[in-house]
């Protein structure tokens, strides 16, 4: 399929989603539930009694004078097609089994995890990609499990702001062809990539990003069977979840859609990077970089002088391949540690679907976690990563460091 008809697809399966997205504020949307209500209406109150800031909305009128100098010129905040949560956020997640889960999730289709204190949850791609935003409590804490389907970017933040527990909808709106949230307690705008509020009257606020990740659904399956998996046939809309509605989009030699941006031609524009930041430093390594033609990779790695090492394992479709989310190209899983157990430096090598360090002779899974030998038992400890296209992640970091294929 040429270039040209492999953009016009994708631009007829998005326009599709978003009409599909769209009708949810429909007859086809649910109400919202209670809870999700009684928490719009306390961080209404909550503004109103000063606790966060009270102003016009920026979901209104992005270009209000009132507002602190935003973070982002304003006219680069463009439509991606649907209306203010015409992709619909899930604000009342319901859960199943794993083992209930099972039997509409193949093993290789991707799914978001979070772990906060042994409550796992696992969000599949495949209903992310129609909704972007589930705002849900895990381990007790409050969050926003995000997913930009454009960017490929799977981002999971506190939704507390100032003290205040609120919710977060889809805008309607990208900014370098990444999702633009806004909070409902004061109707401001934040990035998904960088969970900073770039317009409104919560500019230069900063959401605290939490640890998550996508892994196959077998991993998941077989390493957390106790796990929570969201439910698809309780998400408040009807959507024809298990396919991919931006067919083509992973094309590693394709252009962004909706990108009004400088790309960085250091790495193609779609190639898959896992970046780390922090302390205002920001690394991002190629996924040439980090796997490999067998089972399984090990890359170790220095940042911020700390010796973290980065695995790789084979089993992950791409949800943004082709139609079908289980017949995605192969783009496997990544997790991204701390070399470091007991002060002691650990190097690894891989071993099929496994990884062996050469000091206990210890193996390992993907998730970071010694199986067997002397260290069983033992976690790594896990790093903050993102995995999305470089067009993106370059586009908010230019400063980043890339490291790419020897």
């Amino acid at each position: 399929m040429s270039r040209r008809s492999k953009l016009t697809v994708l631009i007829a399966g998005i326009a599709l989603a978003a009409a599909a997205c769209s009708a949810a504020v429909g007859a086809d949307a649910d109400t919202p539930d209670e809870s999700a209500t009684d928490i719009v209406t306390s961080t209404t109150v909550l503004v109103e009694s000063g606790a966060l800031p009270a102003g016009p909305s920026a979901l209104d009128n992005k270009f209000d004078d009132s507002f602190p100098s935003p973070l982002i010129e304003p006219r680069d905040v463009v439509s991606g097609g649907p209306p203010p949560d015409g992709i619909p956020p899930i604000d009342d997640p319901q859960f199943i089994s794993v083992s209930d889960a099972d039997v509409w999730l193949n093993d290789v289709e991707p799914v978001l995890v979070v772990d906060i204190d042994g409550d796992v949850r696992a969000y599949p791609i495949q209903i992310m990609m129609w909704h972007e935003i589930v705002n849900d409590t895990v381990g007790g804490i409050p969050l926003a499990v995000t997913y930009c389907p454009l960017c490929n970017s799977a981002v999971s933040f506190e939704r507390t702001v100032r003290g205040v527990e609120t919710t977060f909808g889809t805008s309607g709106n990208l900014y370098n062809a990444n999702l633009v949230m806004y909070d409902r307690a004061t109707e401001s705008l934040w990035n998904q990539l960088d969970g900073r509020a770039v317009i409104g009257v919560l500019t230069g606020d900063v959401l605290t990003q939490v640890p998550s990740t996508t892994m196959s659904w077998s991993t998941l399956r077989d390493s957390r069977p106790n796990a929570k998996v969201l439910d698809r046939d309780r998400t408040g809309a009807s959507r024809n979840y298990g396919t991919n509605p931006y067919t083509g989009l992973d094309d590693p030699n394709g252009q962004p859609f909706l990108f009004n941006g400088d790309i960085d031609v250091r790495a193609k524009a779609m190639q898959r990077i896992v970046a780390i930041e922090t302390d205002g430093a920001a690394s991002a390594w190629t996924l040439d970089a980090v796997s490999s033609d067998n089972e399984s990779a090990v890359t170790e790695a220095e940042f911020n002088g700390e010796s973290l090492v980065i695995l790789w394992q084979a089993g992950e479709a791409s949800a943004l391949d082709t139609s079908d989310i289980a017949a995605g190209r192969d783009v496997g899983t990544v997790g991204v540690f701390s070399a470091i157990v007991d002060d002691q430096v650990l190097t690894f090598q891989a071993d099929g679907d496994s990884f062996i360090d050469d000091q206990t002779s210890s193996t390992w899974n993907i998730l970071g976690e010694a199986q067997s030998g002397p260290l069983a038992g033992t976690a790594l400890e896990p790093v903050t990563f993102v995995r999305t296209f470089w067009f993106s992640w370059a586009a908010f970091r230019p400063d980043t460091d890339l490291i790419e294929a020897s």
